[in-house]
């Protein structure tokens, strides 16, 4: 069941209430229930696939669920990942569309004021009526809200200009800036940081924070989330398989899902080892029972009769506890664990001198760095910082400057995309790149680390061809490749880049304790914060 009444700011509300969807036979949702009231700026939060936007399509009417209800006070602005061009739509068309409610307000209250002028009877009513919808959008300052959005988020205010010339960032920044300038009492936005930059983020940021109604937000944007949210809805599983919701912002999510994952493994754990004792019980009734028909000597075969019925009684009452023991909490979600990174004590692993490459890095660059160091590689689209971290490597020679690199320093680069998959099972690729490094001799045999204990992927999807896994699961078999290597240098280009909050944050702060030297190349605004206090290296371009 699905309702809505007239948009009223005061009266902005949004509730889902025991929403479950299927597609194709898979749940999607699962018992989501949500509360969105004027002031409340809810964040979703979930690894790929597990339903956040087809959630906001449910809240927004364009998508009904299979059971649960959904209802909505107030006007509602949505902004979804993808956005068709509509043949010879143009810049100002696509304006009209996000603004019809502004326009149509507008239209009732010239047309209220008019039959006021002419003293229609009941106009004043209609008048006021009008009025207050024209207040509660604040109508009249629509087209320049949007006109100051374009501008801070760099978008083309050229109303003429067709939409099909222009790239899908552009389309994205408008629409983007359309929905801020419009006033609607509910925001319902997809990855909105998606074709932004830092003063399109910065722009964004405010806007929502400002909002006096209330946001619904899917974003893997944690700088985003931290500055905005007051509330975080998680898809991600939990121990009985519905969605939890966190209150106090970001920050009281990382706190609420880890200390729910600690429960979780605790529970998870107890019951285990309750089957255990059960099976060990079962297993010692039966050697008892099996012992017991061999009578020790001097045993008389009535005795023997009369210990038989009770041995087995004690087999049986084990066997029905062990049955009736139901192991319902299921398996704990994956646990990052870094494995210990070597260093070398008193020696510069890496160092580059005055390193240029023509038509991609400028430079020039000079770096050192020894274990224990770290480093971040900041600038502009453009600048180099991909190119230098491949110099570094040893993958790109530089065109002018000198690299030198320890003997025995083992250096890995996780780049920003991952390699062709391969048709190969996942833990076939691990294996096979550790065992090269066994065979070339550049990894002790008994550092290699077994692809399960890393805690990037599921036992399921270490099976699973390469070309079958998503593209997050892809980043996370990169990911393990390059620790499986046992790094001296870890160079990381954009490690944020399709990996989920949790892992993001597990590999942070692994990074910042890890013995060996680090570099890392991002854009991720809470990377940074994260990494406030590591050396900057920043590139031009």
């Amino acid at each position: 069941m699905v309702s809505t009444t007239a948009p009223t700011r005061s009266r902005a509300h949004l509730t889902a209430t025991d929403v479950h969807l299927a597609r194709g036979g898979r749940p999607v949702l699962t018992g989501v229930a949500l509360t969105v009231a004027a002031g409340d700026r809810l964040g979703v939060v979930g690894e790929n696939g597990r339903g956040k936007t087809t959630l906001l399509q449910v809240l927004s009417g364009r998508l009904g669920p299979d059971t649960g209800s959904v209802r909505r006070a107030g006007s509602i602005g949505v902004a979804d990942q993808e956005m068709p061009t509509g043949g010879d739509r143009c810049v100002g068309d696509l304006i009209d569309v996000e603004l019809a409610e502004v326009r149509a307000a507008l239209a009732a209250f010239e047309a209220a004021t008019a039959a006021l002028t002419v003293g229609r009877p009941g106009a004043d009513a209609d008048y006021a009526a009008a009025l207050a919808v024209v207040e509660a959008l604040d109508a009249w300052d629509a087209d320049r809200r949007v006109d100051l959005s374009l501008a801070a988020l760099g978008a083309v205010d050229d109303r003429s200009r067709p939409l099909r010339t222009l790239s899908v960032g552009q389309r994205h920044r408008i629409r983007l800036a359309c929905l801020l300038g419009a006033g609607h009492d509910l925001l319902l936005l997809d990855e909105p940081t998606n074709h932004l930059d830092a003063g399109g983020l910065e722009h964004l940021t405010e806007r929502l924070r400002a909002h006096p109604g209330g946001v619904v937000l899917v974003s893997h944007d944690r700088a985003l989330l931290a500055d905005v949210v007051t509330s975080v809805l998680d898809l991600d599983p939990s121990s009985d398989g519905r969605p939890r919701t966190y209150g106090g912002g970001y920050r009281g999510y990382r706190e609420g899902r880890c200390a729910e994952r600690e429960r979780w493994q605790a529970r998870h754990r107890a019951q285990q080892e309750e089957r255990q004792r059960l099976a060990d019980d079962l297993s010692a009734a039966q050697n008892r029972l099996s012992t017991g028909w061999r009578p020790d000597k001097g045993t008389g075969k009535h005795t023997r009769a009369a210990r038989a019925p009770g041995l087995v009684r004690a087999v049986h009452r084990r066997q029905e506890d062990l049955e009736a023991h139901v192991v319902d909490v299921p398996v704990p979600p994956l646990e990052f664990r870094m494995p210990t990174l070597p260093a070398i004590p008193g020696v510069t692993l890496l160092r580059a001198d005055d390193v240029t490459v023509t038509g991609r890095l400028a430079g020039p660059c000079s770096l050192a760095l020894c274990s224990g160091n770290r480093l971040v590689v900041a600038g502009p689209n453009g600048a180099g910082k991909s190119t230098l971290l491949a110099v570094l490597d040893g993958s790109l020679e530089a065109t002018a400057g000198g690299v030198h690199r320890a003997r025995k320093a083992r250096i890995g680069l996780l780049r920003q995309e991952s390699p062709r998959p391969s048709r190969r099972r996942a833990v076939e690729v691990y294996d096979a790149a550790t065992a090269r490094l066994v065979t070339a001799g550049q990894l002790p045999a008994a550092e290699v680390v077994p692809l399960g204990q890393l805690g990037l992927l599921t036992s399921c999807d270490a099976a699973r061809p390469v070309t079958e896994l998503s593209i997050g699961q892809q980043r996370r078999l990169d990911l393990a490749v390059l620790l499986a290597a046992r790094p001296h240098v870890v160079l990381l280009d954009e490690p944020t880049n399709h990996l989920s909050i949790a892992l993001v944050d597990e590999l942070t702060a692994a990074l910042a304790t890890t013995p060996a030297a680090v570099v890392v190349a991002t854009h991720d605004r809470q990377l940074l914060r994260d990494t406030a206090g590591w050396p900057r290296l920043r590139l031009t371009g």
